[in-house]
């Protein structure tokens, strides 16, 4: 989805906790008449290894003739990651990629050197009255792959691992984790996972890796001392051995995965680790030097002033 720039959103003081080193609140905005929480960028926690943007969006229930309406976008030097609980996106870009989201597939863009695209809400969903639930990410590329050649991937959700532990049903929708590995193509380590899990179900977060974090989507959780509820990331100190327990059945997001190789910039929906490529891509978008999306090539959405 597009961005506009914003102050990053509010997050609690750390957690005084072996396990839980930060917090973070998601703070509740409105695009385009759906509820999302923004989660990352925050002022405590700029990234989570290379994920430097989290939304979450709804759970939204529109009524009949009203929808998603996401115009034409550009994107570089990242990858975007979409991931739906409930409803469908039409996901249209310059690549000429026209695909259907629903839940439980993955759909990875990578921008790379520079991609547009739209989402929007189908006119069958429309005309009943769309809801739309789920979590949109932005992946950081290592600075060797930041101008790739743009690329879609869509993976059905029968093509992702799935394993049980601590009572959870957990789906490792990209990266590595708890000895599986997602059909995904990732460019630096990571992983991401969606975990199930019914009441007093536990589960351990995976080792490894320098960043770690557990998102709330539904329900409730505890990690020792710490309680999480919807809207709210649990960061975890480098070392810990973690375990969150499901107050109440709980659908959970764990990510996390190794930090960037340097700092990235962040404006509006560009992302590089260099300012005068973000420059650059100001004036290409201002001055119609991106490529068109086929089937959508109307409306697009203005550079911010």
């Amino acid at each position: 989805m597009s961005t506009r720039p914003t102050n990053s959103p509010a997050c609690s003081s750390p957690a005084l906790t072996l396990e839980v080193e930060t917090i973070i609140d998601g703070q509740p905005r409105d695009i385009d008449g759906f509820s999302v929480r923004r989660i990352l960028p925050a002022a405590a926690q700029r990234a989570l290894g290379p994920f430097v943007f989290f939304d979450h969006m709804g759970p939204a229930q529109l009524p009949p003739g009203r929808g998603l309406d996401v115009r034409p976008h550009p994107h570089i030097n990242l990858a975007t990651v979409t991931y739906l609980f409930d409803g469908e996106i039409v996901h249209r870009d310059s690549l000429g990629t026209h695909q259907p989201i629903r839940p439980g597939a993955i759909n990875w863009m990578t921008a790379g050197r520079g991609i547009v695209h739209s989402e929007r809400t189908s006119a069958e969903a429309r005309d009943a009255g769309p809801s739309l639930h789920g979590i949109q990410l932005w992946v950081g590329l290592p600075t060797q792959f930041e101008e790739v050649d743009p690329e879609f991937h869509h993976h059905p959700a029968d093509t992702l691992p799935e394993i049980e532990r601590g009572g959870a049903r957990l789906r490792v929708l990209a990266g590595a984790a708890f000895g599986v590995t997602s059909p995904v193509h990732v460019f630096s380590p990571l992983f991401y996972v969606e975990a199930i899990m019914p009441k007093d179900s536990e589960i351990e977060l995976p080792a490894g890796y320098a960043d770690r974090a557990a998102y709330v989507a539904t329900g409730s959780v505890s990690c020792g001392a710490e309680t999480a509820e919807v809207g709210r990331m649990l960061v975890f100190s480098a070392g810990s051995s973690p375990r969150i327990t499901a107050t109440t059945d709980a659908r959970v997001m764990l990510l996390g995965g190794a930090p960037l190789d340097g700092p990235r910039h962040i404006w509006w929906n560009f992302v590089s680790s260099n300012r005068a490529r973000i420059e650059q891509a100001k004036q290409d978008w201002s001055n119609g030097r991106f490529p068109a999306v086929p089937g959508d090539e109307v409306e697009f959405i203005p550079l911010p002033r």
